[in-house]
C-alpha cells in the first residue's frame, strides 16, 4: 500500500493505493523480512497529511512491523532465516555524531525513520539493517506485539522523561494505542500510583476506567486533584494547555507527538500565565526513539506480561483503519494482519 502524495485525509479518504511490487532486495547487512503484522500509528496521518512528510515518493508507510527473516545481505550474521524480528520508527542512525555516541541517537541529524525515510511495513516484504530491528519476545504474538514497537517503545520514553516517583500523581490525556501502554506500564512500576484520564470520547473514559483509572474525564474537564506529570498522546493543542492547569506546582508535561495539527492552534491564546506555567510547571517534548528504548520496553513488556488491545485489518483495509484513527474512532491500538 503505497502513498504517493501528500494531502488532507478529510479530502481524500483513500490515500493509500495497492500496487504489485517486487520483493526488495537485501545489501550489506540487510535482513529480508517477510511482515506478518504491522501497527497504524498516527504519525501515519502526519506523513499522510505533510506535517512530516515522506523525504521521497511514492512510500511504504509503516513503522510497527512484525516479521520473519526470509533472506540475509552479504554482511548480515546476526540472524537466520526464520527469525522474527521486530521494526520500529527508528530505521538507522549515523553512530558517529555526539548524540549516538551519548545514547541519543533519536537525535541524531542523519536520524532515519522507517516507513518516512526508507519503506516500512504496508507491505508483504521489506528490507533494514540487521543493527536496527530486535528479536520479539515469544510471549506476544505478531499482532499484539507490533504496537509495542511504537506505541509501547515511545510510551516507555515518555514515562521514563515525566520522573515519576511511585505514589505520585499521573495524568494522560487522549487514550490510544500509546496512553493504554503506559498505563500498564505505569501500574506496574509505579504501583502507588493513581492514574487520571483526559479524553474526548466516553468510550475511551469508559475504557480507561476498565483499565483501573482513578479517574477518567473530558479533555477540558478538571482533575479532582492536582498531578505530578501528564503525558500528552493527542495531535492537537487543546489538551495542551488544559493539561498545565491540571498540573501541581513542579509539575512535568510530557508531548508523545512527531507534531500537533493546525487545526485548534488558536487555543494556544488561552493560556494564562499564573493558571498554567507558573510555579516551576515544566513542559517536556518526546523525539523519536532510541533502539535501547525498545530493548527495554519489549523485555520489560514481556516480564510485565502486558497483552495490547488490538483492532485487527488486513493489508488491503490501510485506507480504512487510518480512517477510524483520523477520526479517533479508537480502543487500542490498529493492526494490519498480512
Amino acid at each position: 500500500m503505497i502513498l504517493e502524495k501528500v494531502g488532507s485525509m478529510p479530502e481524500n479518504k483513500r490515500p493509500l493505493t495497492w500496487v504489485e511490487m517486487a520483493p526488495p532486495a537485501p545489501h550489506g547487512d540487510d535482513l529480508l523480512v517477510k511482515v506478518s503484522a504491522c501497527g497504524v500509528c498516527h504519525t501515519e496521518l502526519d506523513e499522510i497529511e505533510g506535517r512530516t512528510p515522506p523525504s521521497t515518493l511514492p512510500m511504504i508507510l509503516g513503522h510497527q512491523v512484525v516479521g520473519q527473516v526470509q533472506g540475509l545481505g552479504p554482511d548480515a550474521h546476526r540472524y537466520k532465516p526464520g527469525d522474527r524480528v521486530g521494526v520500529a520508527w527508528i530505521f538507522s542512525a549515523c553512530g558517529v555524531c555526539r548524540f549516538c555516541r551519548e545514547g541519543y541517537e533519536n537525535l541524531c541529524l542523519d536520524f532515519k525513520a522507517t516507513g518516512r525515510d526508507a519503506h516500512g511495513g504496508y507491505a508483504e516484504h521489506m528490507t533494514v539493517s540487521e543493527r536496527f530491528v530486535y528479536r520479539i519476545p515469544e510471549f506476544f504474538s505478531d499482532r499484539e506485539a507490533a504496537p509495542l514497537l511504537c506505541a509501547g517503545a515511545i510510551g516507555y520514553r515518555s514515562l521514563h522523561l515525566t520522573q515519576l516517583v511511585n505514589g505520585q500523581r499521573l495524568g494522560l490525556t487522549g487514550f490510544g494505542a500509546s496512553a493504554h501502554l503506559v498505563m500498564k506500564l505505569a501500574s506496574h512500576l509505579y504501583p502507588d500510583t493513581g492514574i487520571y484520564v483526559f479524553a474526548r470520547s466516553e468510550n475511551e473514559q469508559a475504557f480507561a476506567r476498565e483499565l483501573g483509572a482513578v479517574w477518567a474525564g473530558n479533555t477540558h474537564d478538571t482533575a479532582p486533584v492536582k498531578l505530578h506529570a501528564i503525558i500528552d498522546t493527542t495531535p492537537a493543542w487543546k489538551p495542551v494547555v488544559e493539561a498545565l492547569g491540571n498540573l501541581a506546582a513542579r509539575g512535568r508535561l510530557v508531548i508523545n507527538a512527531i507534531r500537533k495539527e493546525g487545526s485548534d492552534q488558536n487555543y494556544l491564546l488561552k493560556m494564562d500565565y499564573p493558571s498554567h506555567l507558573w510555579l516551576e510547571k515544566e513542559i517536556k517534548s518526546v523525539a523519536n526513539v532510541t533502539r535501547q528504548d525498545v530493548e527495554s520496553f519489549l523485555a520489560l513488556a514481556a516480564d510485565m506480561r502486558i497483552r495490547p488491545e488490538v483492532q485487527e485489518f488486513s493489508l488491503s483495509e490501510a485506507n480504512q483503519a487510518l480512517l477510524e484513527l483520523k477520526e479517533r474512532k479508537i480502543r487500542g491500538a490498529k493492526v494490519l494482519v498480512l
